[in-house]
């Protein structure tokens, strides 16, 4: 199930050329990850089955600079998932003009939160349900 969070550019967001630093769209992705994380209940299912995650690919494609006072809409939603990670497909853009600014394909593999062993899919089975169980609830 696809999310969306606002972001307001501030000042503190900006460069010396008066545009949104690059690393920063780093963090309004990681924001946009962790409000679909919490938005479908991952966060506790996490928890409850031990598991952590970690970004292991980051590919972003910067398309238009962003300025102070900006509202940006970043939207999260799951591309794709395999034997040992899943697939984030995200997109910001600027609120009322449709504008994309940046898009990127983000993986995360999941990890044993006390071991930091990456987990496969034998091992996420139980989680894997929960999280097809989820996405059905969440589209009635």
């Amino acid at each position: 199930m696809k999310s969306t969070v606002q972001i307001k550019v501030r000042n503190y967001h900006l460069d010396r050329f008066g545009h949104v630093n690059n690393a920063r769209y780093l963090e309004f992705l990681e924001e946009g990850r962790w409000t679909y994380s919490e938005e479908n209940n991952l966060v506790a299912m996490y928890e409850e089955n031990g598991i952590s995650h970690a970004a292991v690919n980051i590919n972003i494609n910067y398309r238009k600079s962003a300025i102070e006072g900006d509202i940006l809409f970043v939207e999260t939603d799951v591309k794709e998932r395999s034997d040992r990670s899943v697939t984030m497909h995200q997109k910001v853009f600027i609120k009322g003009t449709g504008t994309l600014i940046a898009d990127a394909t983000v993986t995360n593999v999941f990890l044993d939160a006390k071991t930091g062993k990456i987990l496969t899919t034998d091992e996420l089975a139980d989680f894997w349900a929960d999280l097809s169980d989820l996405a059905l609830s969440n589209r009635a």
